[in-house]
């Protein structure tokens, strides 16, 4: 026989953690071996009743729960904490998986849900509300978004003759300017771009979509 899933509820409020352990006990796969009112009870609770599952609340009094997951992690506990808070701002998300929890759950996700995160979070594996893992992309791909680069409209000009294939005197004869003067806005963009020639600033152009 299987034995048990061992849950340690871990939150501020004796009436969510009475609520939580009402309805995980309901199930014969889950055990709630022990409850904690904060992050440094929850480290003592956890060396003690060795959980599986660990449900952390974030912002609790004294040691909050990414702190609390963190030290988990430096003390060598296995258990998998999954977060179960109310909020998903990135200065509460980020920092929780950045310590190491293995799922991030808000409170008014349906039984069902939890219950599956649960199953998942004692399987190491990775589960997110909806609204996080939106969240979470946003922030990657504003991560990965590049530097916005500010160009004179010379350099523009400039830049664009070059992607069509103009050589610095034939720029500076339709531009009406002199050789030397199509160079030096060349310095420039190579120095704003972070480049060092023409063909790595056509392309880190068109990455930047400076071209189109």
């Amino acid at each position: 026989m299987v034995s048990a899933i061992r849950i340690l509820i871990v939150d501020d409020h004796p009436v969510v953690r009475d609520g939580l352990r009402g309805m995980l006990s309901r199930d014969p796969d889950f055990e709630v071996v022990g409850e904690a009112g904060d992050g440094r009870t929850a480290l003592s609770a956890a060396e003690t009743l060795e959980p599986d599952v660990i449900l952390m609340d974030l912002r609790m009094p004294g040691m909050g729960g990414a702190a609390a997951i963190r030290e988990l992690g430096e003390r060598g506990l296995p258990a998998h904490v999954l977060v179960l808070t109310t909020y998903d701002t990135d200065s509460d998300v980020v920092p929780a998986l950045e310590a190491g929890a293995t799922g991030y759950l808000l409170k008014d996700s349906p039984r069902e849900s939890l219950v599956r995160a649960v199953r998942a979070a004692f399987r190491g594996e990775p589960v997110l509300s909806p609204s996080v893992a939106g969240r979470l992309m946003g922030t990657v791909r504003t991560a990965s978004r590049p530097a916005a680069v500010e160009l004179s409209e010379r350099e523009l000009q400039v830049l664009r003759l070059v992607a069509g294939g103009a050589t610095n005197r034939e720029a500076a004869r339709q531009l009406f300017i002199s050789e030397a003067t199509v160079k030096t806005h060349l310095l420039h963009l190579y120095d704003k771009l972070g480049v060092r020639d023409r063909a790595a600033a056509v392309a880190e152009a068109y990455r930047r979509e400076l071209l189109s």
